[in-house]
């Protein structure tokens, strides 16, 4: 698990279709089931609480890979999932973007009631959680969004979210329940955003000091610098670049997707004929769910699970979403009837990868692998935001993004 994290999520247009949130809110519903089936609640908030893994899930389901839409359209659509089963599953998406947010409180004691939890301490633990993040880190970024994740045990973790309008660059705070030993006392497992000026970090465990001569007012006011434990910098450019990825991880997917190794496995029969680009995004999602995390450090890399809606690094196939989502609720569903070969073969299809991985070594190109996702796009029909691909025109408006986004050209956005 990080400690800290640093993570620049510059701002991206386009809207998002109805057809897309939908299969968004699908598929993440079904990583959930599965990540609570085979390792329970708890580890599921383990990942919620990890910013790359979260990035991970928003690449996975078709959303930018470094958007900082990621947190209110993958929790929004998600939401709309999880809570009307949620006495089923025994976890709660609480909170929300803008006014969402300050529902939070209420929600949390409404959840703590029905299921006889300490609801006062809950909603306590949620307000101090905002203020720490609004107010303890001060960096310049104003809250506009608190998410709280709650099972019905009473662990929870939480997702908020600052903007830094000067800048339009978005920070995201990540923190888990069993982490939290004081709210004053290095309470993030997480912290994602840009790095930029010194960040007056009042609730790192190094600014005790600070915290103590703030309150005796014996010194001159103090500043703390929060550091970064460990580092993914996002940079201004909207196309995934080959310092984004581990090009041995995708090579392995690749491989794995377009070879035999699925014969060679009698537990992977029941994924024999699922097409290349379906098993592909099967094995990106398999490592979703079953990978440790130390595989998350390159979310990017799953934003070539069906592509994204802004057309990088290729437009959605929808064809091969729609039967990843299938795929993964047949896997659920069987698992709740105690039938779990699907599940099983998903599992193994993620130690397959990794099996060529680590023997075979082999390295993906990314100007290859984006040149022919567009091609087939162009031939079979991908989507983006705008729509169905218009062959030689929707590559060409997409082709713009660096220069609308970030004012500049794209050799002067590296």
């Amino acid at each position: 698990m990080i400690n800290s994290g640093v993570i620049g999520m510059p701002l991206h247009f386009g809207r998002m279709p109805t057809w897309f949130t939908e299969h968004m809110g699908e598929l993440s519903k079904a990583v959930v089931e599965s990540v609570i089936q085979n390792y329970g609640k708890s580890e599921l908030l383990t990942r919620m609480s990890d910013p790359n893994w979260f990035q991970a899930l928003g690449a996975v389901a078709g959303m930018q890979y470094n958007s900082s839409g990621v947190t209110a359209a993958v929790l929004g659509s998600l939401r709309r999932k999880i809570n009307p089963i949620s006495s089923e599953l025994g976890v709660h998406i609480l909170g929300g973007k803008g006014k969402a947010a300050w529902r939070a409180p209420t929600q949390i004691e409404r959840v703590a009631d029905k299921h006889g939890l300490k609801g006062d301490e809950l909603v306590r633990s949620c307000q101090l959680a905002k203020r720490v993040d609004n107010n303890a880190v001060q960096d310049g970024y104003s809250l506009y969004q608190q998410h709280v994740i709650l099972t019905d045990e009473g662990e929870w973790a939480g997702i908020t979210q600052g903007m830094d309008t000067s800048s339009r660059r978005a920070r995201r705070y990540h923190m888990h329940s069993p982490s939290v030993r004081s709210f004053v006392d290095d309470p993030h497992t997480g912290i994602v955003g840009e790095r930029g000026e010194s960040i007056l970090n009042l609730a790192d465990t190094r600014a005790d000091g600070a915290r103590q001569h703030i309150v005796q007012m014996t010194q001159d006011e103090p500043r703390a610098v929060l550091d970064a434990a460990r580092e993914i910098t996002l940079g201004n450019y909207h196309e995934v670049r080959e310092q984004d990825v581990d090009l041995k991880r995708l090579g392995a997917v690749l491989a794995m997707a377009h070879g035999s190794e699925i014969d060679n496995f009698e537990d992977l029969l029941l994924l024999k004929g699922v097409g290349p680009q379906t098993l592909k995004a099967l094995a990106l999602t398999s490592e979703l769910i079953h990978g440790d995390a130390s595989r998350f450090d390159d979310p990017a890399r799953f934003s070539f699970a069906v592509g994204g809606k802004d057309g990088r690094p290729h437009p959605i196939d929808r064809e091969a979403l729609q039967e990843t989502i299938g795929h993964l609720q047949d896997s659920v569903e069987q698992s709740k009837l105690g039938y779990d070969e699907k599940s099983k073969a998903l599992k193994r299809l993620h130690r397959v990868t990794r099996r060529i991985e680590d023997t075979r070594a082999p390295e993906a190109n990314l100007d290859d692998l984006a040149k022919a996702e567009w091609q087939r796009a162009e031939r079979d029909g991908g989507y983006t935001f705008m729509g169905k691909v218009i062959p030689g025109v929707t590559k060409a408006v997409m082709g713009l993004q660096n220069s609308l986004l970030y004012r500049k050209r794209d050799d002067e956005s590296s």
